[in-house]
C-alpha cells in the first residue's frame, strides 16, 4: 500500500478530494482519460508536473486492482 500513498494523494482541499498525483493538482482520472484516446507520452507532455514514474505506478496499481477483481470473480464462479 505504500506505493499508493507515495503516488496518490486525496485531500479535500485539492480538487474537492479527488485522487491526484502526489505533489500536483492533476487528477488520476486525467491519465485514464488521456489513455482512452491518446498515449502516455501525450499525457506526460501535457502534464509535466507528473513524472513518468508516477504515471507508470498508477497504471501498475490499476492493473493489480483489476487482476484482484478478476481473481475474486473467478473464485466466486
Amino acid at each position: 500500500m505504500s506505493a499508493v500513498r507515495e503516488t496518490i494523494q486525496i485531500d479535500p482541499e485539492i480538487l474537492g478530494g479527488k485522487p491526484v498525483f502526489r505533489g500536483t493538482r492533476v487528477a488520476i482520472q486525467t491519465l485514464f482519460d488521456y489513455l482512452e484516446t491518446s498515449s502516455l507520452e501525450d499525457f506526460l507532455a501535457g502534464y509535466p508536473s507528473v513524472s513518468r514514474q508516477q504515471a507508470e505506478a498508477v497504471i501498475e496499481l490499476a492493473g493489480s486492482l483489476v487482476n484482484t477483481i478478476v481473481r475474486q470473480y473467478e473464485g466466486a464462479a
